[in-house]
């Protein structure tokens, strides 16, 4: 899992999914987290989109991420103890001394892991780091097979301002992979600053999943009990759902 984030797109993070994101998921993993009496890991904790709330709220929780960029922006906000809670680390071999009461990877984080070993080695390892009757959440998007096929062509998804009289537009293009079963995601910051258009680019490969496949993963994982809701206000699966939302159970009996 080396992808990584480039400053550019750390930089005007916040701006663009406050927009497009945070009433997607923030509720329910809100909900998640100050329902958790103990210690909290978010993974993929980016610029503290979901942290920042949780911790101002009072959670004990901790995040890692692989993307230094991403770190510092949410390293910004924080004071000098809290730092001490985020880390530049991998999913897959993360290391705590202490366990969390709840583990969760939101949007999408482990789509970012395209290797089959790797996706077991962090499922384990996520396993390995919870208490007893700890939970793991995480999510992926369920595959819309013409979307993926047709894919986007520069479509623009944000357009607004970063500062006042200052411009901020991201387009997405996306090229699927079939045998590789990615999508990978390409996109372009255009930004004004200096009396200028500056441009930057971000390519980002997600591995999707189905039904079977994820379940499959998580059954060869060390995990035993887990169930798969179909959107973040806890419906089972359907026909017209677009998410898959993971929660795992560490049970040792």
């Amino acid at each position: 899992m080396s992808q990584s984030y480039p400053a550019v797109f750390a930089r005007f993070y916040d701006i663009i999914y406050h927009q497009i994101r945070d009433g997607a998921d923030n509720s329910f993993f809100q909900n998640e987290i100050q329902r958790t009496d103990g210690k909290v890991l978010e993974i993929g904790v980016g610029t503290g989109r979901l942290f920042m709330n949780a911790l101002n709220s009072g959670a004990d929780i901790y995040g890692i991420d692989i993307s230094e960029s991403m770190l510092g922006v949410l390293s910004g906000k924080l004071t000098g103890d809290q730092k001490k809670r985020i880390s530049l680390q991998n999913m897959i071999d993360f290391h705590f001394d202490s366990k969390f009461n709840l583990i969760i990877a939101p949007f999408r984080v482990i789509m970012h892991l395209s290797d089959k070993h790797d996706q077991i080695k962090a499922i384990n390892n996520v396993y390995n780091h919870l208490e007893n009757n700890g939970k793991f959440i995480f999510d992926t998007f369920i595959p819309d097979l013409n979307m993926i096929i047709k894919g986007l062509d520069n479509k623009v998804d944000f357009e607004g301002e970063w500062e006042p009289g200052k411009k901020l537009k991201r387009i997405v293009s996306t090229t699927p992979d079939l045998i590789k079963q990615e999508i990978v995601v390409n996109f372009q910051i255009e930004w004004e600053e200096n009396d200028e258009i500056r441009h930057e680019e971000c390519k980002i490969p997600l591995r999707f999943f189905f039904r079977y496949e994820l379940e499959h993963l998580i059954e060869r994982s060390m995990f035993e009990n887990y169930r798969i809701l179909g959107d973040y206000h806890g419906n089972e699966l359907n026909n017209k759902s677009k998410e898959f939302i993971a929660i795992c159970n560490k049970v040792i009996k």
